[in-house]
C-alpha cells in the first residue's frame, strides 16, 4: 500500500454555474513533495489539511474533519474502462491517489501512517457536487457518482508531518464495527434506513454524518 501520487490544487477561475464567485480548488495536479500536513482548523475557517492545497469555499469544504480527500487508483481505473478516457492522478479533486488501499471499504475511525510521520483517521465519504460534476465533465455525474458508491474518503489529521508521493501507507488502527465509508455514503445518500448504524462509529463519525443520524433515531423517517 502507498500514496501513489500528492495532488494539490490553487484557486483557478472557472464558469462553473453553482461557483457565484468563478473561484475553485477542485483541479488538482500531482506535485512530489514533501508536503506539510496539518490540521487546518473548523470548517468555515480552516482549510485544507495540506500545505499549499487551496480550498475557495470553506462553507462546505475542508476543516478539520475534511483536511484530506482520498481516492483509490483503482477506482479511478475503474471510472477509466466505464468512461472510456483517462484520468490522471488528482482527476477527482483528491489529495491522495492511493494505490493497493480499498479507500471506500475503509472503516470510519480507521487510521493511516503515512510515510515516517503522518497519521490520518478516516471521517466519511465524499459527496458529489455540481462543481464536481463540472469538472469532470460528464453528464449526470452526480446520480452516477452516487449510484456507484465508492465515494473515496475524508480524513482528519491525527499527527502532523511531511508526506510525499510514493510514501508507504500502513494501516495502524482498525476499529471493532463495521461502519465503512461505503455505508457511510449510502446511509446519507440513498438508504436512510441504515442510519442508526453510523452511531456505532462513535465520535470518529464526521460531525454533520453524526447529527443526521441522530435527528433520524430521534425522529424515524426524518
Amino acid at each position: 500500500m502507498k500514496l501513489l501520487s500528492l495532488n494539490l490544487g490553487r484557486a483557478r477561475a472557472v464558469d462553473y454555474t453553482d461557483q457565484p464567485d468563478g473561484v475553485t480548488g477542485i483541479d488538482k495536479q500531482p506535485v512530489p513533495g514533501p508536503v506539510r500536513v496539518a490540521a487546518p482548523g473548523p470548517k468555515g475557517t480552516g482549510g485544507s489539511g495540506l500545505a499549499g492545497d487551496d480550498v475557495c469555499h470553506k462553507r462546505h469544504h475542508g476543516g478539520e474533519h475534511q483536511a484530506v480527500y482520498a481516492v483509490a487508483r483503482e477506482d479511478l481505473d475503474d471510472w477509466e474502462r466505464e468512461l472510456g478516457r483517462t484520468l490522471p492522478a488528482g482527476s477527482f479533486g483528491e489529495n491522495l491517489t492511493t494505490l493497493g488501499v480499498d479507500v471506500s471499504g475503509a472503516l470510519i475511525g480507521e487510521r493511516w501512517r503515512i510515510g515516517p510521520e503522518v497519521v490520518l483517521e478516516v471521517t466519511c465519504g465524499r459527496i458529489p457536487c455540481r462543481t464536481f460534476q463540472e469538472h469532470v465533465g460528464e453528464k449526470g455525474w452526480v446520480k452516477r457518482f452516487t449510484q456507484k458508491g465508492a465515494p473515496g474518503a475524508y480524513l482528519r489529521v491525527v499527527q502532523p508531518g511531511e508526506i510525499r508521493s510514493g510514501d508507504p501507507i500502513e494501516i495502524v488502527h482498525r476499529p471493532d464495527h463495521d461502519v465503512t465509508v461505503a455505508l457511510q455514503f449510502r446511509a446519507i445518500t440513498t438508504e436512510r434506513g441504515l442510519l442508526p448504524r453510523l452511531l456505532d462509529a462513535g465520535e470518529a463519525l464526521h460531525p454533520e454524518s453524526r447529527a443526521i443520524a441522530e435527528k433520524y433515531v430521534a425522529t424515524p423517517g426524518a
